[in-house]
């Protein structure tokens, strides 16, 4: 299984939830300056064109370009605290139709004050597609950063529930 995970802003992939993803498949992590490349979008479709991926996991900046290529690879999708409503840089997006089934799960922290899940869910509703089974969680004791824990415990849901699909 290929699993494409996208960092937040100013953020990497830590030591220990890379071990928490290895069991899982070959992680892919590119590392993304979202403030100097307005373009992560295409920049990351086109490094990995000639992949398939089983599964794109992201986080805030991660989360919002993760719901994008999952919608633009028809790849299911796992994010946390997605920046989708709003972001502090700005990224070139082009529209990407999501009418193909697809399974997006999102985490979001009730504490989060970076994101808060009530513009998350706004622009959920607002642009929701009944082709896509959306699994929504607001988890009431997180904040925006995902204690390796939290992390560990959803990708494991998550990974059950995509061998289900």
């Amino acid at each position: 299984m290929n699993i494409l995970y996208l960092h937040g802003l100013d953020s990497s992939l830590s030591e220990e939830k890379l071990e928490v993803l290895k069991p899982h498949g070959n992680i892919f992590y590119p590392q993304l300056d979202y403030r100097e490349n307005s373009n992560c979008l295409d920049y990351v479709l086109k490094q990995y064109k000639d992949l398939k991926f089983h599964a794109i996991i992201g986080s805030s900046m991660g989360g919002f370009l993760g719901y994008h290529i999952s919608n633009a690879l028809n790849a299911p999708a796992l994010l946390f605290n997605p920046a989708l409503a709003y972001r502090t840089v700005h990224q070139d997006m082009r529209l990407i139709v999501d009418d193909k089934p697809n399974y997006k799960s999102l985490i979001l922290g009730a504490k989060d004050t970076v994101v808060t899940p009530v513009s998350t869910l706004d622009f959920v509703s607002h642009h929701i597609n009944s082709k896509t089974n959306f699994s929504i969680k607001i988890r009431q004791e997180l904040e925006h950063r995902i204690p390796v824990d939290f992390f560990e415990e959803e990708v494991k849901l998550f990974m059950n529930q995509l061998n289900k699909i």
